[in-house]
């Protein structure tokens, strides 16, 4: 099977195919644009890259949040765009599962943690099954950092910006348990979205066209700034 999975929650881009679990192409683009503005240039990057085409794709897949409101929106629509051309499925995952994944198997308890600004981050925390596969340990929240309370008596890993942005706070609530994982582990990468995907589409976990909306876990800047009308 042949997947096309993308990600453009976060400042980065990510884009990647790949073949059942082997990655063809993987790709995290941080160059200073808008992510929004490289998401097609990327994907015609790796379709050439790899030598397919756009219809050769079996299943298309993105991360639906949380994240940038604007990133989640376009990612989501260019993903409908893909099933409409072509009638194929999707999957839509959630992007702090996929970021989650850049923590390689371990039996510590995972928190991947997004900076969501206003002093919150988005949070959710997993640990690895038996089978290898992750498991979710609790619904993903928007959070302050200070709030966040111990999920368990053994150590935490941390991951993402979030993690990095507010490390000192976290490192200093249990001194030498708590760990924030490796720079190069802070981005979404697209072959983890993919992956998770495949997950999905093994399941039969599919989007709706119609129904399928992004994951904010909070309301818009926008909508929390608007004043009643006089």
């Amino acid at each position: 099977m042949l997947i096309l999975a993308f990600d453009i929650s976060s400042k980065t881009a990510a884009v990647s195919l790949l073949r059942d679990d082997a990655v063809l192409c993987d790709a995290v683009i941080d160059n200073g644009l808008n992510a929004s503005e490289v998401l097609l240039p990327a994907v015609d990057d790796a379709c050439r890259v790899a030598g397919v085409a756009p219809g050769d794709i079996d299943l298309f897949a993105c991360t639906l949040g949380p994240g940038s409101f604007t990133g989640l929106r376009i990612g989501l629509s260019t993903l409908k765009g893909f099933m409409l051309a072509t009638g194929k499925p999707a999957a839509g995952v959630s992007s702090l599962a996929a970021l989650a994944l850049n923590v390689q198997e371990t039996g510590k308890v995972i928190g991947a943690m997004v900076d969501a600004g206003r002093g919150q981050v988005y949070l959710a925390y997993y640990r690895y099954g038996s089978d290898g596969l992750l498991r979710q340990l609790a619904p993903e929240r928007a959070i302050a950092p200070g709030d966040i309370a111990d999920v368990c008596e053994e150590g935490v890993i941390y991951v993402g910006c979030g993690a990095v942005k507010y490390a000192d706070a976290l490192q200093a609530r249990r001194i030498g348990r708590d760990t924030i994982a490796p720079e190069e582990k802070q981005f979404i990468c697209a072959s983890s979205v993919g992956r998770l995907a495949l997950l999905k589409y093994r399941s039969g976990d599919l989007l709706d066209l119609i129904k399928a909306v992004p994951v904010y876990l909070r309301s818009a800047d926008a909508v929390q700034k608007k004043k009643p009308l006089l």
